[in-house]
């Protein structure tokens, strides 16, 4: 009989802000945790998503038992597409999650002709789910996102708390979407008996204070929307239901229209009503032409863009190149939302141009706006010492959050804190823990419909591209004689202006046609790297310079 073992193999997620996906193996077989995705920042040119490398599953495809979704944000599922497409010839991947994670997840499946290749299971709030040996129970938490679980595991090396993203709203109960937050509460009860292992989110391990509640958002626009004359544009993440379910709540108190400017809001708020989770009012959508006619001081605009992103609702308003949406003097825009790692040069220029339109912003601690959806020092120690795990892994974040939850852990005298980072195993047995060596990952860049064909090479490339410009070089040669039969013609594009500096483009033909006599008709082969070689020290010494160098040359 094999010795019972849980290996966690993380994929992506212990290291970063999103990927969060980890795998998890026993002898019946692997599954996920969650399965997200990365969007990328100024060093991945022209790439549209990062997702986890799957590879590692290709040798036990066969017993591969499902993922389990913690909740519906995209650094938690945007990646199961690529998952679902991965498996597709081989079986049909379980998915499971709540009510609202799954009605994500079939949206983004049916898009994508994929949805026929998954098989999503509905798990309620307490309910147990059974992947092999082990039995998992779906423990709801406070999120910013409805049908957010943490998991209690029952194993064969003992028992498990993932607490997947959370934090503690001792308000919660005013904000009953599905049901009212006890995770304190349960996890007491769960860990009376003792915890083998705790994963908890690291977040927002360096925020020293406690999380604020939606309870406190709701008094802050509440006082915005009291004070505000003009239309008040509010931008916020689509999948914020609490935070738009809070805005039509104060537009039906304050009289104002609601007009919605996104696809993803249009389709989230579409979901959330048929799961009873809102209420709309009589929404106006930013293609309806009727808006034009509604007054500003009776309409409130609901935008995606909240981290600038550059074809956003949010960023045309703020440019003016909204087709029916524009910014005036005397409106106002509320700032819902955290600013993501890497996002704040973009954010920062939207807000300029907002006041340049003449609109007053909010954006800092003047109102109470928006409450993080993760938890807190004050809140993760209060998890810690509730749990009093006999071993913690601290997840989701940069190296140093996780560095500062396992040091918050060790204050507690919580002794066998693992950090790890991705690609890192560990492997519990009932009696001993052993990390493995570590095997490095390459997270999966895709950009459009290419998947894993741009590297570090490309990336590069495109890096030169960007800060350099390219010289493109033709030429056509006559194989025998080593004649020039047309060219040189040297193009640049981002390099230098041809007008202005025709001088040395021209200079450039000549020290190709050099190469040329040097070579005297032998070794042509040659020819291409001489050109390159040359032309690159050449705009080196001149411009200090150094362009992408594409040689064209036609051998006839």
């Amino acid at each position: 009989m094999n010795k019972p073992f849980l290996r966690i193999n993380p994929l992506g997620g212990l290291g970063e802000i999103g990927l969060n996906c980890q795998k998890w193996e026993t002898n019946d077989g692997t599954f996920l945790m969650d399965c997200g995705l990365m969007f990328p920042d100024d060093s991945h040119y022209g790439v549209d998503v990062i997702i986890p490398c799957f590879e590692s599953l290709e040798t036990n495809k066969d017993k591969f038992l499902g993922v389990v979704l913690t909740h519906g944000h995209e650094d938690h599922i945007g990646a199961l597409p690529w998952l679902v497409h991965f498996f597709r010839a081989k079986k049909i991947v379980n998915i499971y999650g709540s009510a609202f994670t799954l009605a994500l997840v079939k949206h983004k499946l049916t898009e994508r002709g994929l949805i026929d290749n998954a098989n999503l299971i509905l798990v309620e709030t307490y309910d147990t789910i059974q992947l092999g040996s082990i039995t998992f129970q779906a423990i709801p938490v406070c999120h910013s996102i409805p049908g957010g679980y943490a998991y209690f595991i029952e194993s064969e090396i003992g028992k498990i708390v993932h607490t997947g993203d959370f934090k503690l709203d001792d308000h919660s109960q005013f904000y009953p979407l599905e049901s009212t937050c006890a995770f304190k509460n349960d996890l007491h009860d769960f860990a009376k008996t003792g915890i083998k292992l705790l994963l908890s989110d690291s977040t927002n391990i360096e925020n020293r204070n406690h999380s604020a509640s939606e309870n406190g958002v709701k008094d802050g626009l509440d006082q915005i929307f009291m004070q505000t004359k003009g239309r008040i544009v509010i931008a916020l993440f689509a999948s914020h239901i609490q935070r738009i379910r809070t805005v039509f709540e104060l537009a039906e108190k304050y009289g104002r229209h609601v007009i919605i400017s996104g696809r993803s809001l249009t389709t989230n708020i579409t979901i959330a009503e048929e799961l009873g989770l809102l209420k709309a009012p009589k929404i106006y959508h930013e293609s309806d032409e009727t808006i034009t006619d509604l007054t500003r001081e009776n309409t409130v605009v609901l935008a995606t863009g909240t981290q600038g992103e550059a074809l956003s609702a949010l960023t045309r308003i703020s440019s003016g190149e909204h087709k029916r949406l524009a910014l005036h003097e005397g409106d106002t825009v509320i700032m819902s939302s955290r600013t993501i790692p890497g996002n704040a040069r973009a954010v920062s220029r939207m807000i300029n141009q907002m006041y340049k339109q003449g609109a007053t912003v909010f954006h800092d601690d003047r109102f109470l706006i928006h409450a993080t959806g993760h938890a807190c020092y004050e809140e993760l120690k209060t998890i810690l010492e509730i749990a009093k795990p006999e071993h913690f892994i601290p997840i989701h974040g940069e190296y140093r959050h996780l560095a500062q939850h396992a040091q918050l852990a060790k204050s507690l005298g919580i002794t066998n804190c693992h950090l790890l980072e991705d690609g890192q195993p560990i492997i519990f047995y009932t009696d001993e823990v052993i990390k493995e060596e570590s095997n490095p990952v390459d997270f999966v860049l895709v950009d459009g419909k290419g998947v894993g064909d741009v590297g570090r090479l490309v990336l590069k490339e495109r890096r030169i591209l960007s800060n350099e410009g390219i010289i493109i070089i033709s030429l056509v040669i006559d194989r025998e004689t080593g004649t020039v039969l047309a060219g040189p013609t040297v193009i640049s594009h981002g390099f230098v202006f041809e007008q202005q500096f025709n001088h040395y483009l021209q200079e450039a033909q000549c020290l190709i046609l050099e190469q040329l006599e040097i070579l005297n008709g032998k070794n042509l082969d040659k020819l291409p790297e001489m050109i390159r070689l040359t032309i690159r020290r050449f705009f080196r010494d001149i411009l200090a310079r150094e362009p992408l160098i594409e040689n064209i040359i036609h051998f006839v």
